[in-house]
């Protein structure tokens, strides 16, 4: 016969590491578009060098309510703009690109 107090802790461990998976995978870490241009900038930089800042203002809009889109806007008809897609729970960075 098992002990019913090992069968207790057993079920609160495993229920608690289930609480906290939730938690961890449903944070806000991209909260507003703000916070999701900054973002698209910092990874923009390194990548594509200070002319990125051309490609102002940028815009971010929330799709499905997860998914940041952020792009920059075409300020003449020569070029492209900065592309980038951020998950708003972690922060994830799914794609960048940039138009040609």
């Amino acid at each position: 016969m098992r002990n019913p107090v090992i069968v207790i802790i057993l079920f609160l461990c495993m229920t608690v590491g289930v609480d906290m998976q939730k938690r961890v995978e449903c944070d806000n870490f991209v909260p507003d578009a703000e916070t999701a241009i900054r973002v698209a900038e910092a990874i923009w930089l390194p990548i594509y060098g200070e002319s990125v800042y051309q490609k102002k203002p940028f815009k971010a809009e929330l799709v499905n309510d997860h998914l940041w889109q952020v792009t920059g806007t075409l300020q003449t008809q020569k070029g492209g703009v900065p592309y980038i897609e951020i998950q708003k729970c972690d922060c994830k960075v799914l794609r960048v690109s940039h138009s040609k």
